[in-house]
């Protein structure tokens, strides 16, 4: 089947760009913003028009959370317009699509780990555009799913293991919030399980709502400090609560995923979050990246 992968240079669509030469059953084409924004509709029903893909994996995302609040348009336009008229065009033409989004569509005020089927309610303008997308692609007669995916972290772009690593050795002290808990995703481990249920993503006949997260419960706290252990560089961390590092974007405290919806119909194991950083530190070790 031939793959679309939108985003190709972020963190996933880089994750599934490595991955890709394993399944010689698929056909991948990955493109970016520097190729065709996702923002042009006519363009993007153009493009598809041309290369006439089986299933699109749009991983093409605004994720400035904090930036999101003075770019309101602008995340608007990439995480909610443009997802809602991929939808649109994929229905027309019969592609299946895989669209990722996020726990930041929920506010945290949970105590246990969320369903896909639980009440959602946004609290920042990034989480707000995410879930907009979503409504708009579930508006549309169009198939296939959607992955709402936490804390992503990989060997590729900025995120909060590569910036632990840069800035742990440059300070040698660190603050982080303990009071935010969630799940971590090695995009690696998401890229797999994406690849993996392919076969079963084409014979889907709806569009329905998945959570993936790496196995385990953590902190931002907990998961910086296992970062400076499994990687071995001096620093010491200092816990401390949201409330004294504030963002112009506000985050849910608690934003840990039930995945069993995900497992059960799948049949994917999900590694465990430490064994899973483990791997990514070794890769970015070996490769000097930090």
């Amino acid at each position: 089947m031939k793959i679309l992968v939108t985003g190709g240079d972020g963190q996933l669509g880089s994750a599934l760009k490595k991955l890709a030469g394993d399944y010689k059953n698929h056909t991948f084409t990955f493109i970016d913003v520097r190729d065709l924004d996702i923002t042009d509709s006519s363009g993007m029903a153009a493009f598809l028009a041309a290369h006439k893909p089986g299933i699109l994996i749009n991983c093409a995302a605004y994720t400035a959370v904090d930036k999101a609040e003075s770019e309101t348009d602008k995340a608007m336009a990439v995480n909610a317009t443009a997802p809602g008229e991929i939808a649109r065009i994929c229905s027309e033409t019969g592609i299946l699509l895989i669209h990722i989004s996020t726990d930041y569509v929920f506010d945290g005020r949970s105590y246990k780990p969320y369903k896909e089927t639980d009440p959602v309610n946004p609290l920042s303008v990034y989480s707000k555009s995410k879930l907009e997308g979503e409504i708009r692609i579930l508006q549309e007669n169009v198939k296939g799913i959607i992955i709402r995916t936490s804390w992503l972290y990989s060997e590729y772009g900025q995120n909060f293991v590569k910036t632990i690593l840069k800035k742990g050795k440059e300070l040698g002290k660190l603050k982080v919030v303990y009071d935010q808990v969630g799940g971590p995703t090695y995009a690696s481990d998401l890229a797999k399980a994406i690849l993996d249920i392919l076969p079963e993503i084409a014979n889907t006949r709806s569009m329905e709502v998945y959570h993936y997260a790496n196995e385990g419960v953590i902190s931002w706290y907990d998961f910086a400090h296992a970062i400076i252990e499994i990687s071995g560089i001096d620093c010491i961390l200092e816990p401390i609560e949201t409330k004294e590092y504030p963002t112009p974007a506000a985050r849910p405290s608690y934003s840990v995923f039930n995945k069993t919806k995900f497992k059960e119909r799948f049949g994917i194991t999900i590694p465990y979050w430490r064994t899973s950083l483990k791997e990514c530190i070794g890769n970015m070790m070996g490769s000097h990246q930090y």
